[in-house]
């Protein structure tokens, strides 16, 4: 009796170290396929702030909330079953969506390049009273976040085609809820870091002053490196998906002379190879979103819907949400 006893223990446990071991290859798994997310998770974080500017303070995080929780269900409900079907059934599109997400990467970057020459400054969202409103602007944020939601989990999918359906579909489910949290998290911290600046400043304490009115005034230029940030890396990630995907669907030449370059660059230069080849890439990357971004953007504005269109997707909440 004792026995068979400590033997289901040791087989509970032996089963235990396994599952262990299966989380811990998830959690692996999910924390490479969300780094490869990178470029377009700053470009959703440098998007959402825009959506609460000029809401009453009180109602910035339950925005903010219920746009993650769109963001989720997007995630979840719709993308995910979708990408797994995709990988299950036809993985020879995938490169194809990567490279039509690429596409729309650099685009949008090259749209707001566009625009910041021409002096266009980003304008923050309109944002009317009532909850007819609200729930416009949150339709509004969520329908932009679809795509690029979309963009990672396609991303990211890429990354664990080659793993089995389930450990497939835990890994999509941990990133889409870990990159929903990081996201929406730093965005609630954003805005209302403002907010906490005043209370500081508003206290008795020197110190607490000085912090307060240094954390209010570094507000505006947050925001605007956030900007500047998402901006280069929706080109470059971008244009490093467009690079290695051409590859993938058989044009070869992009891929190989960039890489040819990468590894002249680190045999040339020693110990700081690896640094200056990642860089030679990068570069070739967003070079090639740039350039293929401009082409695109004077496709779409010579096209009779898109002279008026600024940002896909990002500029569209203001006049859906005043129109009502």
């Amino acid at each position: 009796m004792s026995a068979g006893l400590f033997g289901l223990l040791d087989d509970v446990a032996t089963l235990a170290r396994l599952a262990a071991a299966s989380v811990d290859d998830v959690a692996a798994a999910a924390g490479r396929a969300s780094a490869k997310a990178a470029g377009v998770v700053v470009d959703d974080t440098a998007v959402t702030p825009q959506y609460v500017a000029g809401v009453a303070a009180e109602r910035e995080l339950p925005i903010i909330r219920k746009i993650a929780v769109g963001s989720l269900r997007n995630k979840i409900l719709f993308i995910l079953p979708a990408a797994l079907l995709l990988s299950q059934f036809a993985p020879w599109l995938l490169p194809v969506i990567l490279m039509l997400g690429g596409t729309y990467l650099a685009y949008e970057g090259a749209e707001k390049v566009w625009e910041r020459i021409r002096g266009h400054e980003p304008k923050a969202m309109a944002a009317e009273t009532g909850a007819e409103a609200e729930q416009a602007l949150v339709s509004s944020a969520v329908r932009t976040d679809f795509i690029l939601s979309a963009e990672i989990m396609v991303i990211a999918l890429n990354e664990v085609a080659d793993e089995a359906i389930v450990p497939r579909a835990l890994i999509l489910l941990v990133v889409a809820v870990a990159i929903t949290v990081l996201v929406y998290g730093v965005v609630g911290l954003i805005v209302k870091m403002d907010d906490v600046g005043l209370r500081l400043a508003e206290r008795d304490s020197a110190a607490s002053k000085r912090i307060g009115l240094g954390m209010v005034k570094a507000m505006p230029r947050l925001l605007a490196v956030i900007s500047v940030v998402g901006i280069a890396a929706m080109l470059w990630v971008g244009g490093h998906i467009l690079l290695v995907n051409s590859a993938e669907v058989g044009w070869h030449w992009p891929y190989d002379t960039v890489h040819h370059w990468e590894e002249a660059v680190h045999e040339a230069t020693g110990a700081a190879g690896a640094v200056l080849g990642w860089l030679v890439n990068t570069g070739a990357s967003a070079m090639i979103g740039i350039v293929w971004g401009a082409v695109v953007l004077a496709v779409v504005h010579r096209l009779p819907f898109g002279g008026g269109h600024h940002g896909a997707g990002h500029g569209n909440a203001q006049d859906e949400t005043t129109a009502h």
